[in-house]
C-alpha cells in the first residue's frame, strides 16, 4: 500500500480542487489519500463525490497552533467535522486569515512592493486565504524565484518584515479539542527550520504525555539525519512514526506519494480514530 497523509486542496493553499486531488492520486498508483486542508473541511464532499475506486480518503485538517511564539502545524485525522468545539476553533482561525493577509500586503507595501489585495484575493479563490497566496503573489510581481524563498526574513517567514501574526490553537489545546471529536493528531513536520523557529523536543515530550499520536517523521524539509533523530525520538515517547508529500500542487516541488506512511501505522490511526472513518472509492463523479 502507498499512504500519503498530508495533502492540501483548493480549499485552503492547494491549487488542486479537491476532486482534482483525488483523480492525481489515483494516477500516481497511491491506495490511500489525507486530505489536509488548513483549518477547514470544505473540500470533503468534492473529493469523496470524485473518488476512483481503489483509493481511500482519510478526512483531515491542518491545524495552526502556536506555543511559546513559535508556530507549529498539527495534522488532525478522522474527527467529527461537526462536533461543536472543535469547528468553533476551526472556525476563529480561519475567519482570522483575511485580516491577517491584508495586513501583510500593507506591510508588503510599505516595503515598496507593490501586491494589492484584490491579486492576493484572486490567488486564494475560494481557499482559506494564507501566507502561501501572498507568497505567490510575490512571485507573479518578480520578487521572488518560487513560493518558498517568499518565506524569509526579508519576507514572510514568522518574524519576516512583512510577516503578521493570527490567531492559531495552543498545541495542547488542539489535542484536546481533535480527541474529544474522535480524531487522531500528528506533529506536522516539526524539524522543518527552513520556516522559522522549531519547537523543543522538550515540549513535543509533554505533547505527547498530553495525548499527542505521532509526528511527521518523513517529509521533504527534514534531511536524511533529522529524519534519524526524529525516528529515536519518536520511539522514545512512543508516538507513531508518519511520511507524507505535503502536496500542494503546482504550488509546491513536492510530488504526490514523494513520501509515504507505513500501513501498519496507518492503520493504528484508524484503530484509535472514532469520530470519523475512511472513505473508500466508489468510482467518482
Amino acid at each position: 500500500m502507498r499512504i500519503d497523509l498530508h495533502c492540501h486542496s483548493t480549499a485552503s493553499d492547494g491549487t488542486d480542487t479537491p476532486a482534482e486531488l483525488v483523480r492525481n492520486a489515483a494516477v500516481a498508483g497511491l491506495d490511500v489519500l489525507a486530505l489536509t486542508d488548513h483549518d477547514s473541511t470544505r473540500g470533503y464532499a468534492e473529493a469523496i463525490a470524485a473518488l476512483p475506486h481503489g483509493l481511500t480518503l482519510v478526512t483531515g485538517a491542518e491545524l495552526s497552533c502556536r506555543i511559546d511564539g513559535i508556530s507549529m502545524h498539527m495534522l488532525a485525522y478522522l474527527f467529527d467535522p461537526d462536533e461543536p468545539a472543535l469547528l468553533a476553533e476551526r472556525e476563529l482561525v480561519r475567519d482570522d486569515r483575511v485580516p491577517r493577509a491584508r495586513g501583510m500586503v500593507a506591510r508588503l507595501n510599505e516595503l515598496g512592493v507593490p501586491v494589492t489585495w484584490e491579486q492576493v484575493a484572486r490567488i486564494a479563490g475560494e481557499g482559506s486565504v494564507g501566507r502561501p497566496h501572498v507568497a505567490t503573489a510575490l512571485v507573479e510581481l518578480g520578487v521572488v524565484p518560487t513560493v518558498s524563498d517568499a518565506f524569509s526574513q526579508d519576507w514572510l517567514s514568522d518574524g519576516g518584515r512583512a510577516y503578521v501574526a493570527k490567531h492559531e490553537t495552543d498545541p495542547f489545546e488542539a489535542i484536546r479539542l481533535v480527541k474529544a471529536a474522535g480524531g487522531v493528531t500528528v506533529f506536522a513536520h516539526p524539524a522543518a527550520s527552513k520556516r522559522g523557529r522549531t519547537v523543543p523536543e522538550s515540549v513535543i515530550a509533554e505533547l505527547a504525555a498530553a495525548g499527542l499520536d505521532g509526528i511527521e517523521v518523513d517529509h521533504m524539509d527534514h534531511d536524511d539525519d533529522t529524519r534519524t533523530r526524529l525516528r529515536g525520538l519518536a520511539a522514545d515517547l512512543g508516538l507513531l512514526v508518519t511520511g507524507s508529500s505535503d502536496y500542494h500542487g503546482s504550488r509546491k516541488t513536492c510530488v504526490l506519494g514523494e513520501y509515504t506512511t507505513d500501513p501498519e501505522v496507518y492503520g493504528e490511526i484508524t484503530r484509535r480514530a472514532t469520530g470519523a472513518f475512511p472513505v473508500p472509492g466508489t468510482g467518482g463523479a
